[in-house]
């Protein structure tokens, strides 16, 4: 896809039934930001580590279950990154 078939796609996705199945974007951002914000605080201002991202992108799929319709590919997609996370985090013991 060429840039600017990316960013019509894009467009018709935040526009289209995102709402729908995920909620209210400013309410999902802010559930985001909650559960984030308080991961954060629990590291102390320690550096995020790979193993945080998978953590934390699981935090994303558990705030987009609090709005829209039920959603099977946020409870996979959540286990799949937990998953990823508990695999990387043996990397770095």
């Amino acid at each position: 896809m060429q840039a600017h078939e990316l960013t019509r796609k894009a467009g018709d996705l935040v526009a289209g039934d995102r709402a729908a199945v995920h909620g209210d974007k400013h309410a999902n951002f802010a559930n985001i930001a909650g559960l984030w914000n308080a991961f954060l605080a629990g590291k102390n201002g320690k550096a995020l580590t790979a193993s945080d991202v998978g953590l934390m992108m699981a935090l994303l799929k558990i705030a987009r279950t609090q709005g829209g319709k039920p959603n099977d590919d946020d409870f996979v997609d959540g286990i799949g990154y937990i998953a990823c996370a508990g695999e990387i985090s043996q990397t770095l013991r």
